[in-house]
């Protein structure tokens, strides 16, 4: 059963809409727009609706966090397959203004990212990079600055 699900998740228009489907999401208004059919970058965004605005008429801290948090470890997972360990590790954010409106974030995995990654890890070591993703808003301001910090790391069974 496992696998038959996996194998569902492993087209990326169905993860998308998966993603759009988990209840924290809908409940923000978190949406996922855009994932590239290669798994190397996701397109994520929250409208200001009457049920996620905070007292003050902005977008819920709470929120702005949570529409970065899974992301670029599912990316990762991924990208990687069965023979990793990808885990999100620690974030840390900074929020730069009131987020108004739509805001939007992108996640980004590049070709550097995934060498250093593999290079890192080929022997077994655990590796925990920090990338830096921005929450932005329509006018292309800065909303939010976050550090995700993931652990990664060769499956024992494929060292």
């Amino acid at each position: 059963m496992k696998k038959a699900i996996m194998r569902w998740l492993s087209s990326p228009r169905i993860f998308r809409h998966t993603i759009n489907l988990f209840t924290p999401y809908i409940g923000a208004g978190i949406k996922a727009t855009y994932l590239s059919p290669d798994y190397r970058e996701i397109h994520v965004q929250m409208k200001l609706r009457w049920y996620n605005r905070n007292y003050v008429g902005t977008h819920f801290g709470g929120s702005i966090f949570a529409m970065t948090d899974p992301f670029y470890m599912l990316l990762f997972m991924n990208i990687l397959g069965p023979k990793y360990i990808v885990w999100d590790k620690g974030a840390d954010i900074d929020f730069v203004a009131p987020g108004k409106g739509t805001i939007s974030v992108r996640f980004i995995i590049t070709d550097a990212m995934l060498d250093e990654v593999l290079a890192k890890t080929a022997n077994g070591e655990k590796f925990e990079p920090t990338y830096e993703v921005h929450v932005i808003d329509e006018a292309g301001e800065l909303v939010a600055s976050v550090q995700k910090r993931l652990y990664i790391r060769k499956h024992p069974r494929h060292r």
